[in-house]
């Protein structure tokens, strides 16, 4: 069957039609496979793991400079009194230390029961009051802080791993000597990578579950249950 010259050229019409069409849908194709891949990119952590967030500060002769917000760290727990020997010095009043560590820290203690490099305790002491505004018992804490001390881990820059700093009212910190009593005291005592994790409430637990409690803590706290 012969064909007109009409039909011809709506056949050719048609035929460019239908090529702009695959031509088009196959460009917003393409396009929306750029868009998902731009997407995954934008919202996907990053290869190399989450941010570091804070880490440790040095000045060029090795002291450690104070990290000033860290009451708006992890809040771990407080101590009241509290000694590690059996005759403590005299105080002539009493003590509250509060302890924080850094929050990229903890995120990582509470999925792995581990503490990573960057780690830094701030143990902070403050005079407990007992007379002030209505209190007519029991202690709360001053707005007097008596002394900071720094604990933080660095095992390429600390010989056993961590160190400790004292700062006072100072915002920098020079290291306590490795031979201190305060290293092999963590080291005998330290539940988990020689930190005191039996003091603070919501970590022994996580600890416990993750199996990272240390031969000497178990055993010592054996002992202790043996005797009550």
């Amino acid at each position: 069957m012969q064909r007109s010259d009409g039909d011809m050229q709506r056949a050719a019409s048609r035929k460019w039609t239908d090529a702009a069409d695959t031509s088009g849908m196959f460009n917003l194709t393409k396009s929306i496979a750029l868009l998902g891949v731009l997407a995954a990119a934008f919202f996907s952590p990053a290869q190399n793991g989450p941010a570091k967030g804070y880490q440790p500060q040095f000045t060029s002769d090795g002291q450690m400079k104070l990290p000033e917000d860290y009451r708006t760290w992890i809040y771990l727990s407080t101590g009241f009194d509290m000694s590690y020997t059996a005759n403590p010095m005299a105080m002539g009043h009493h003590m509250f230390d509060n302890v924080f560590v850094n929050p990229e820290a903890y995120a990582e203690f509470m999925k792995t029961g581990t503490w990573p490099d960057g780690t830094t305790f701030m143990l902070e002491g403050r005079m407990a009051v007992g007379k002030g505004s209505i209190n007519q018992s029991g202690n709360y804490q001053s707005d007097s802080v008596m002394g900071r001390e720094a604990h933080v881990k660095d095992s390429k820059r600390f010989k056993g791993g961590w160190g400790f700093f004292p700062f006072d009212d100072d915002k920098t910190a020079k290291m306590i000597p490795e031979t201190a009593g305060c290293y092999s005291c963590h080291q005998q005592h330290g539940a988990v990578d020689t930190t005191f994790v039996q003091f603070y409430p919501t970590l022994l637990p996580m600890a416990k579950s993750k199996g990272t409690l240390s031969p000497a803590y178990k055993e010592e706290s054996s002992r202790e249950d043996k005797k009550e």
